[in-house]
């Protein structure tokens, strides 16, 4: 598959706002590099126990915590980023197709909310690392 270089791509959204509050706004190709097809968020999250443990093949997702925060890791099959904060409102996590990625260390208070490129696909999830590495080499 190539040499794939490990990029952690941040991106930081536009805050309006005055006196009565804050206002973000999400736009699919403006500040949201793909087409939104799926939104989904998860809460009520227990600390000690992480989430993620997958890969998509084609899917694109940019993650953000609307309130509180936690830690990501990414991990392309070659090289991993561990302990990548995400704990602003204005900010959204870049996860590109064939990036391994868990979820750890959620605040009591974490929301995060997932904009996703594509519909649910059960198909489209490596949840095995090994096979994950696998199809990386282009063994799959």
């Amino acid at each position: 598959m190539g040499d794939l270089k490990m990029e952690v791509k941040f991106i930081e959204f536009d805050i309006k706002g005055d006196e009565r509050g804050k206002l973000i706004a999400l736009e699919q190709f403006k500040n949201i590099p793909f087409e939104i097809k799926r939104v989904y968020y998860i809460y009520n999250l227990k600390n000690n126990i992480p989430r993620g443990f997958h890969a998509h093949k084609n899917l694109q997702q940019v993650a953000i915590c609307i309130r509180g925060g936690c830690k990501f890791l990414l991990d392309n099959g070659k090289e991993k980023v561990k302990d990548i904060i995400l704990d602003s409102p204005n900010k959204g996590l870049f996860i590109d197709k064939m990036i391994w990625h868990e979820m750890y260390d959620f605040s009591e208070d974490c929301v995060l909310i997932v904009l996703a490129s594509d519909y649910y696909d059960e198909s489209d999830y490596i949840r095995d690392y090994e096979e994950f590495l696998k199809f990386q080499k282009g063994e799959e």
